[in-house]
């Protein structure tokens, strides 16, 4: 019998399986032929210390650290652009981002197309790129050196009580386990269901891009974004990344871009920047899945202590990786909390029960 099973091979399955082989003998479970698959492989790879709620921000500030160690962290900085109507956003922005205004010739400086119509402007250096791909890959390899066994092509077609554990079907056998940790990201509530427990109320939310040519080389810019963030852009190796910023309701599926959501992204791109959009070099869309607080779910479900949480990461998956993964083992342990007890209560399955 495993230990823990873990269903999901995107980055927060693969982070957990990582900390958990530490503690005893893991199995990963990933429905489709690689890991990362979904959202983890359609994120637009930023390091925002401030981004989210403020249990999101702690776990970000408490994973920077080891991202940093990790190498995976390089400069980008982020600006914000307010057209006229945009100025409650702005404000906004500054207060709960704590951006610095900065004059239009030196947003101009930073982002050489700065559109003309743009009013007003802000900086936030300490945004960072962050290389996802290194991460995930690194632990992955890390987990797979302290002998967990990562499957691919092993969607879960049912889950049931097993004596003092579980019993997991999926890719054609059964698997047991005494712990099951439920990182299936869009499919967490789905997941739950099939082990009989009631869901929490996870929303999977569509988000958009485009990549787009680059008028001239952007591999200095910031990423760029709407004042309440109605788009973002991002420099990507030569090209430019563009999101709508949207939020649209969906069901769990292997998810595309909406194509009228994505024009008006462009569109609102192209207010703000004195550049054309003419063609797509590519477009995705990814689920980000949000608990209805908007924070994380990390910890065992109190009504069946031996199924834990690591869903809800929305947009904050990867920076939230670290800090996150070692939470979830440390409730997995009945250690105490590194990040403290009001916190782990906060992201504790156990307020939605």
């Amino acid at each position: 019998m495993t230990d823990f099973l873990v269903i999901g091979g995107g980055i927060a399955g693969v982070s957990a399986a990582a900390r958990l082989s530490a503690l005893g003998s893991v199995l990963l479970l990933e429905a489709e032929d690689n890991l990362a698959h979904h959202a983890s492989s359609r994120s637009a790879a930023v390091f925002e210390g401030t981004y989210g709620a403020p249990e999101t921000v702690a776990l970000n500030r408490a994973s920077r650290p080891e991202l940093e160690e990790r190498g995976v962290l390089t400069p980008r900085g982020l600006l914000t652009l307010a057209l006229p109507a945009d100025e409650a956003a702005f404000e906004a922005e500054l207060r709960i981002e704590g951006m610095e205004e900065i004059p239009l010739p030196e947003a101009r400086r930073l982002f050489p197309p700065l559109g003309r119509a743009v009013a007003r402007a802000a900086f936030h250096p300490d945004t960072l790129d962050l290389d996802t791909d290194r991460l995930l890959q690194g632990l992955a390899r890390e987990a797979r050196a302290s002998g967990a066994r990562l499957l691919t092509r092993a969607p879960v077609a049912a889950i049931r009580r097993d004596g003092a554990g579980w019993a997991v079907e999926a890719g054609g056998g059964t698997h047991r386990a005494g712990r099951i940790v439920n990182a299936a990201g869009p499919w967490a509530d789905r997941v739950a269901a099939m082990a009989g427990l009631p869901p929490l109320g996870l929303r999977p939310l569509r988000r958009s891009m485009a990549r787009i040519p680059s008028p001239a080389d952007p591999s200095a810019w910031p990423m760029v974004q709407g004042a309440g963030e109605t788009f973002y852009m991002k420099p990507d190796a030569g090209a430019l990344l563009v999101s709508p910023a949207e939020e649209d309701p969906a069901e769990p599926h292997d998810a595309w871009a909406d194509d009228l959501v994505l024009a008006e992204g462009l569109a609102r791109f192209e207010a703000h920047a004195e550049i054309a959009v003419t063609r797509l070099l590519a477009s995705w869309a990814g689920l980000r899945t949000f608990a209805p607080d908007r924070r994380l779910v990390l910890g065992p479900d109190p009504l069946e202590p031996l199924f834990l949480w690591c869903a809800g990461q929305g947009g904050y998956g990867f920076q939230t990786a670290c800090a996150a993964s070692r939470h979830l083992a440390e409730t997995a342990a009945g250690a105490d909390p590194t990040l403290g007890p009001a916190l782990a209560a906060a992201l504790s399955p156990a307020r939605f029960r």
